[in-house]
């Protein structure tokens, strides 16, 4: 007849050390394995940057060299439109019950995939009527501008002097959620109308593993790590005392308006 050997098995002892052995090395890994999805999302969010400016390059093209418009208020008889560069918002008040419409905005020429619109790190709320939040902003100080520059226009593409130099879109958040309107820390002709104590509202958001993602009019795009707090007084307090308490800092791209100018 065959002999049988009996089988060992492992002692409570021995699995315990396999079972502590295993935690120890997801808990190792772990850590790794969040950094490197942030640093996916880090990506993905630049890529998305990088086709708004593509967007800006052909609405310049199609728009005798212009930038589209940061924002645009009209009324035409009962319909009142805000029209923006992301979204435009309109609302028919010769309805009993006008319900607001949201559509693709003047960068997107009528066609946009939302998706690009949203970065997939930003999770706030909105601040600009019934537009869905994006995480994004654009250069308004300079580039894109509003209503009340007189003449009302955009810069054109040829007014940029230095394009690798001068911000187009990026990473906009601020205390109260999202602002799409990316603003300089001090004020200039462009946009003097906007009041200094609301410059801090157009910083951006530091939250790409303590980074911002910004893409610049000549079209390349980078993670910066510096922000800035230098504004209004009032602005630079309140920017200071968040980030005292918020492990992703907001603040401005440079400590001037330097990479934010058309020079």
């Amino acid at each position: 007849m065959p002999e049988y050997t009996k089988q060992r098995g492992l002692s409570l002892i021995e699995v315990l050390v396999v079972i502590s052995t295993s935690a120890l090395l997801i808990g190792m890994l772990l850590p790794s394995l969040n950094t490197a999805r942030r640093q996916a999302k880090r990506t993905f969010c630049m890529n998305n940057l990088k086709q708004m400016a593509l967007a800006a390059q052909t609405y310049s093209a199609v728009y005798d060299d212009h930038y589209p418009l940061a924002y645009h208020t009209e009324r035409v008889n009962d319909v009142r439109r805000y029209l923006a560069w992301d979204f435009n918002t309109w609302k028919d008040f010769s309805e009993a019950e006008p319900i607001e419409h949201v559509e693709p905005g003047l960068l997107w020429m009528g066609r946009t995939i939302e998706k690009i619109q949203s970065c997939p790190v930003f999770k706030g709320p909105a601040n600009w009527l019934a537009d869905p939040h994006t995480g994004y902003n654009y250069n308004t100080s300079y580039i894109g501008r509003d209503e009340t520059v007189n003449p009302v226009g955009s810069a054109r593409t040829t007014d940029v002097c230095s394009p690798a130099q001068t911000a187009l879109f990026g990473d906009g958040e601020y205390t109260g959620g999202a602002n799409k309107f990316m603003r300089a820390p001090f004020s200039n002709p462009r946009d003097a109308s906007l009041s200094d104590s609301f410059r801090h509202a157009g910083v951006q958001g530091f939250r790409h593993l303590h980074t911002t993602n910004v893409v610049f009019c000549d079209g390349h795009a980078y993670s910066q790590r510096d922000f800035y707090t230098s504004t209004d007084p009032a602005g630079r307090d309140i920017l200071e005392q968040y980030n005292q308490t918020q492990d992703n800092k907001i603040g401005f791209l440079s400590e001037d308006n330097r990479l934010y100018d058309l020079k």
